[in-house]
């Protein structure tokens, strides 16, 4: 699909973050999510975490970074509606690896 403006993409990640599941609502606090429209070595990628696991902090980290990706996913998508759900999606998985969730689980748990 063509690439959404970026002010609807920011919704959808915002929109995204308002309905996380409870259990990773507390990661939030130290967490910056952004848009982006696509990752400078990875043109693919829909998503990206960068910092220090939760399971792993000692107290002295700054915020982690997580970046949703606009062009990749509008890429892979037919329809707002899909993109809307995949946003989701990439936004529970990046910020559960930010709780220290890792792929296998995030699978258990139906969250990816």
């Amino acid at each position: 699909m063509e690439l959404v403006p970026r002010y609807r993409f920011e919704a959808m990640v915002a929109d995204a973050l308002d309905d996380l599941p409870d259990e990773l609502q507390h990661v939030l606090d130290n967490v910056v999510v952004q848009a982006v429209d696509r990752h400078p070595d990875e043109p693919g990628l829909l998503g990206l975490y960068e910092g220090v696991p939760h399971t792993e902090r000692t107290g002295t980290e700054g915020p982690d970074v997580v970046s949703i990706f606009r062009a990749p996913l509008c890429e892979a998508c037919i329809d707002i509606e899909q993109l809307a759900d995949e946003v989701y999606v990439t936004v529970i998985h990046e910020i559960a690896h930010a709780a220290g969730i890792d792929d296998e689980r995030l699978h258990e748990l139906g969250w990816g």
